[in-house]
């Protein structure tokens, strides 16, 4: 503490040549204000509420300044704090800190098609279905502004856990964004050790021609994905998705950083969000915890409700 240091060398010193050599170097204080806290020393709930502060902050940073106060409160008893939620919002206030807010604007990139042949609507907005992974999926993409033009990022999101498994990042909306994405999640699902019945996982998307293409459609065959479309002009028809899409936009790009210059720095910022994604964000859906979290416990809860086999 400040008062302290000054405590320490004012009988060498003095207290006015100090606060002016501390002031010339970053820290200032008059001496009109060491003699006041002289006067009323800090409390010990004053410290402990400044340490709390200084906690809520870098909790705050470190999950790229999106939090408020309802996810922040979460996070903060994950991390061992003892705050309530209440405090948790007066703290921030404190700090100047708050949350996220959505873009309320959309921007449609999916051409359709009402008489492109396509797969029924296997979900009908039942996003709730799903009791394990790789039931359901859901896909969509968006665009991005960069100095050198748009680039568009594909995901593929497993409703069960809200866990991106497959992403991509390209100059170009041609059917291979979206199949290069389905063939990412597949392969993260197949090196975890996941495998699924022909016609069990439905992969979910819009009416956009890249999803109706013969070639996405035979990448999905090939998987042995059921294949599922919403109805065409319905604002709802891949809401789940749409959501995800929103998010990254607003968490990843649209939160008043640098402007993007090109492809590979999108590319590099929807990595580093993506695995953040995954591991560390905290989603209300799913019990307030990490997608990777949720199905490590949904798998250990599998498990030992197992009945193993008499021999």
């Amino acid at each position: 503490m400040i008062v302290a240091y000054i405590d320490t060398y004012r009988d060498r010193f003095g207290v006015e040549p100090i606060c002016s050599v501390l002031s010339e170097h970053g820290v200032t204080i008059a001496p009109s204000t060491y003699y006041a806290r002289r006067a009323c020393p800090v409390t010990e709930a004053e410290l402990d509420e400044a340490y709390l502060v200084n906690a809520l902050v870098a909790l705050h940073r470190a999950n790229w300044g999106v939090y408020g106060v309802r996810k922040l409160h979460h996070a903060a008893r994950r991390a061992g704090l003892q705050v309530g939620r209440d405090q948790v919002g007066r703290l921030m206030g404190v700090a100047g800190l708050v949350g996220a807010v959505r873009g309320r604007h959309r921007t449609r990139t999916t051409r359709r098609s009402a008489e492109a042949p396509r797969h029924p609507d296997l979900v009908r907005r039942g996003w709730h279905t799903p009791a394990a992974p790789d039931e359901l999926w859901v896909a969509d993409f968006s665009y991005v502004w960069t100095l050198s033009g748009f680039v568009y990022v594909a995901l593929v999101v497993d409703v069960f856990s809200r866990r991106i498994l497959g992403w991509r990042v390209t100059t170009s909306k041609e059917t291979f964004l979206v199949t290069d994405a389905l063939r990412q999640a597949i392969d993260v699902r197949h090196r975890g050790g996941a495998r699924w019945e022909r016609g069990k996982l439905v992969h979910h998307s819009d009416a956009g021609s890249q999803y109706t293409s013969v070639a996405f459609t035979a990448e999905l065959l090939e998987a042995g994905i059921a294949g599922s479309i919403g109805t065409v002009g319905d604002a709802l028809d891949n809401a789940l998705c749409e959501s995800t899409i929103g998010l990254f936009k607003t968490e990843a790009i649209n939160d008043g950083g640098p402007t993007w210059k090109h492809r590979a720095q999108v590319e590099w910022q929807v990595a580093r969000w993506v695995h953040w994604y995954n591991h560390a964000r905290l989603h209300s859906s799913i019990e307030n915890l990490p997608p990777m979290e949720f199905e490590h416990r949904h798998r250990q809860a599998v498990t030992a409700t197992t009945i193993p086999e008499v021999a």
